[in-house]
C-alpha cells in the first residue's frame, strides 16, 4: 500500500476515535447540565477546562454544593454561577466577623434565585453565641419557592409577617432564637409536614423557660432533641406518622417547677396520639417517677422505641396499655444506677391483660440482670401470643449466661417465638 494512502487511513481512524471518545461533548447542553448536577460543585467547576464547549456549562447547573473555608474559592463560585433557578443548594462555611457582610450577600443571592431546597451550615471562629452567630437575612423568609429549609449555626429573627407557602420540611439545629421569633417562624409555614429541631442551652444567655406554639396540622414527621419547655399544638396532629423525641435531663429547683416539668413531658406525649412510629426518651429526671401519664389512646401505634431508666418504667407501662395495635417494641435500658424497690417494672399478675395481641417483635437492650427486668421479659413472653422474635442484649458479658438460664425457664405463649440472648 502506498505511504500516502496509509497515512490518510491512519488520520481517518484517529479522527473517528477522537469523535467516539468525546461523544459526551456532543450531547445537548440540557443533558450535560443534568449530568453535572450529580457532582459536587467544585468537581463540576473543574470541567470548565476540558474544552471551550465545557467552559460555562457548570454555571447553569441548578444545584450548588459549596463547602469550603477559603473565601476566594466560595466567592469564585458565586461570581460565575448564573442559574436563575436553584433546585438544591447547600452552603457550609466557617467565617469571621470581617467577612460577615459578604456571607450575607451570598445567602441573599441564593434566596433571590427561586431556590427549592436550602441547606445552610455556618461556623464561627471562637465561642458560639447570639452575638457571634450569623443572622439569617430576611430575604430568605420571602422565598416563596422554598420546599426544604435546613439551618445550622445561625440566628433567626423573622419579620413580623411573612409566609413560606411551599415549605414542607424544616430542620433547625444549633439555631439561636428567642421564643417569640421561633413561634413566628412556625406560624409562617402553613403546609409544614416535617419538623426537626433541638434546644441547646449551653449558652449562658439561653433560658429553659420558653414557649413553642406549633400550628402545623399537615405535620407528618416531628423530631425534638433538647431541653423541654412548653409545647402548644394549636391544631391536632391528625396526620402525624413518625415522631422522635429525646428530652435532656432536667433538675427542677422546687416543687412547682417539678410539677410544671412533669406536665410538659406528658402533655407532649399525649399530643403525639396519632403517631404510627414513636421513639421517646423522657430524660433522667427523678421527678417523673411521681407523675401520671395522660390517658391518650395510641390506636395507630405500630412501633415503639423507648429508652427506659430508673424513673420512667410506668411511662412505658402506660404506653403499652394504650397501644392495642403495637407490632414492634424496642426497649433500651438507660439506667445509670441502682433501682429502688418501688421502681421498675411492676406488673401485677392480677392486672388485666393489656399487651397488644399483634406484637411480633421484641427487643430489650443493655440488660443489667435486675429482677424487674426479668419480670418485664417474663410478662412479654407469657402474654405475646403471636411473637416471632425476642432479642435480649446483655450489657455485661459475665451476666449473659445467667440471663440466658433465667429466660430459658420462662414459658412462652407463642410457639413460634425465637429467643436470642447476645
Amino acid at each position: 500500500m502506498p505511504k500516502s494512502k496509509s497515512k490518510s487511513k491512519r488520520q481517518k481512524l484517529s479522527s473517528e476515535n477522537n469523535n467516539k471518545n468525546d461523544r459526551i461533548s456532543d450531547l445537548p447542553e440540557c443533558l450535560l447540565i443534568h449530568i453535572l448536577s450529580f457532582l459536587p460543585t467544585q468537581t463540576a467547576m473543574a470541567t470548565s477546562i476540558l474544552s471551550k464547549r465545557w467552559k460555562h456549562v457548570w454555571t447553569h447547573v441548578p444545584v450548588l454544593d459549596v463547602e469550603s473555608e477559603n473565601l476566594d474559592s466560595v466567592q469564585s463560585v458565586f461570581d460565575q454561577h448564573k442559574a436563575p433557578y436553584l433546585q438544591c443548594c447547600s452552603l457550609t462555611y466557617k467565617f469571621c466577623s470581617c467577612c460577615y457582610r459578604l456571607v450575607l450577600r451570598w445567602i441573599n443571592n441564593l434566596a433571590s434565585r427561586k431556590v427549592e431546597q436550602l441547606d445552610l451550615e455556618m461556623h464561627t471562629d471562637g465561642h458560639k453565641s447570639h452575638k457571634s452567630c450569623l443572622e439569617l437575612p430576611h430575604r430568605v423568609f420571602s422565598c416563596s419557592t422554598l420546599v426544604f429549609l435546613s439551618l445550622r449555626g445561625v440566628r433567626i429573627d423573622p419579620p413580623s409577617s411573612f409566609q413560606l407557602p411551599c415549605l414542607k420540611k424544616l430542620d433547625l439545629y444549633q439555631v439561636f432564637y428567642e421564643s417569640d421569633p421561633f413561634v413566628r417562624l412556625l406560624s409562617g409555614c402553613p403546609v409544614l409536614e416535617d419538623l426537626s429541631f433541638d434546644r441547646d442551652f449551653s449558652d449562658k444567655d439561653s433560658e429553659v423557660h420558653y414557649l413553642v406554639e406549633i400550628n402545623a396540622p399537615a405535620l407528618e414527621y416531628f423530631s425534638f432533641d433538647g431541653h423541654l419547655s412548653d409545647f402548644v399544638f394549636l391544631e391536632k396532629l391528625d396526620n402525624l406518622v413518625r415522631a422522635e423525641v429525646n428530652i435532656c435531663t432536667f433538675e427542677p429547683k422546687d416543687h412547682e417547677e417539678e410539677e410544671c416539668y412533669v406536665d410538659r413531658v406528658f402533655k407532649l406525649l399525649a399530643a403525639l396520639y396519632n403517631v404510627k412510629f414513636l421513639s421517646f426518651f423522657t430524660g433522667h429526671s427523678e421527678c417523673l417517677s411521681n407523675g401520671s401519664t395522660y390517658p391518650s389512646q395510641f390506636q395507630n401505634l405500630l412501633r415503639l422505641d423507648f429508652k427506659v431508666n430508673t424513673w420512667n418504667w410506668h411511662v412505658l407501662q402506660d404506653l403499652l396499655k394504650n397501644s392495642p395495635n403495637l407490632e414492634v417494641l424496642d426497649v433500651t435500658n438507660m439506667s445509670t444506677g441502682p433501682t429502688g424497690s418501688l421502681l421498675g417494672w411492676k406488673k401485677s399478675p392480677n392486672d388485666p391483660l393489656f399487651l397488644s395481641s399483634h406484637l411480633t417483635t421484641f427487643y430489650l437492650r443493655e440488660v443489667k440482670g435486675l429482677e424487674h427486668e426479668m419480670e418485664f421479659v417474663k410478662y412479654i413472653l407469657k402474654e405475646a401470643g403471636v411473637l416471632k422474635s425476642a432479642k435480649i442484649r446483655v450489657g455485661n458479658i459475665k451476666l449473659k449466661e445467667i440471663v440466658r438460664e433465667k429466660l430459658s425457664k420462662i414459658p412462652r405463649r407463642s410457639m413460634t417465638c425465637l429467643l436470642t440472648v447476645k
